[in-house]
């Protein structure tokens, strides 16, 4: 079963289904539905109303309830600030590389499904890439079909919730870096942690800071958020509509 991960201003989606699922981590609420006869589940980040700012959202029970409902491949989407000065806002992006060194949580804690000493299953992730080669493709083919352009590059992770400075933009270009948003790190991680094939969708919605002389207007950003929206749902219908498989490409060497 495919499963959906939204952010900004995507919290509900017409035909789908509220319900809750516990998890040693907390409680998290997931959408459930299908799509022409193939189950999907929608996991709206932030929650109704966008309750929670990056730091608070409550990643280890996300992608663990994620796991336990039966989640067999992830897509997770973004709108997010673009870092190339060459690429043009408004488009699809696709992730092909990750930028996340400090590997913590918003509250300083190792961004890990691994907490407790000695527990079953504990383990060190051996990734190639953290996305799924096929699923990024199944996703790149599709934005690609409806004409316009899309990019693919480095995503990089940023805790928030302020936005970076100047400076740290120039860090993260000077990394390869291309595009950025508060809430995907943590995602990529722990999917691969727990097995589960993952790719990362993009929207470019604005400049972030410095990579252009002047910034982004209120109002382009405004529009673009709203192409997000659209550009994600027709995703989401396309790629669970194929019922496509994924096997999982990485290693977690596991102690028992």
């Amino acid at each position: 079963m495919i499963a959906f991960i939204t952010g900004s201003g995507f919290y509900e989606l017409e035909g789908f289904a509220p319900e809750e699922h516990d998890t040693r981590f907390g409680t998290v609420r997931l959408l459930r539905g299908d799509v022409q006869g193939n189950p999907v589940l929608i996991l709206p980040r932030h929650g109704s109303g966008h309750r929670n700012l990056p730091h608070q959202i409550t990643h280890r029970a996300n992608l663990t309830a994620l796991k336990e409902a039966g989640a067999t491949a992830i897509v997770s989407c973004t709108v997010c600030g673009v870092t190339n000065g060459t690429w043009e806002l408004g488009s699809p992006i696709v992730a092909n590389d990750l930028w996340f060194p400090d590997n913590r949580l918003g509250d300083g804690s190792a961004c890990t499904v691994f907490t407790e000493p000695g527990e079953s299953g504990r383990g060190h992730l051996l990734a190639g890439s953290f996305f799924h080669t096929a699923l990024s493709q199944s996703i790149r083919d599709y934005f690609e079909c409806q004409g316009g352009k899309c990019f693919s590059g480095c995503y990089a992770h940023g805790n928030g919730p302020r936005f970076n400075s100047r400076a740290e933009i120039r860090g993260i270009q000077a990394a390869g870096a291309d595009f950025i948003s508060q809430t995907c790190g943590p995602e990529a991680i722990m999917a691969n942690e727990l097995e589960i094939p993952f790719a990362l969708a993009g929207f470019g919605v604005d400049f972030a800071n410095g990579v252009k002389e002047k910034p982004t207007p209120i109002q382009v950003l405004q529009v673009n958020m709203g192409r997000a929206k659209t550009a994600f749902v027709g995703l989401i219908y396309a790629i669970a509509s194929s019922g496509e498989k994924y096997k999982f490409e990485n290693f977690v060497y596991r102690f028992d």
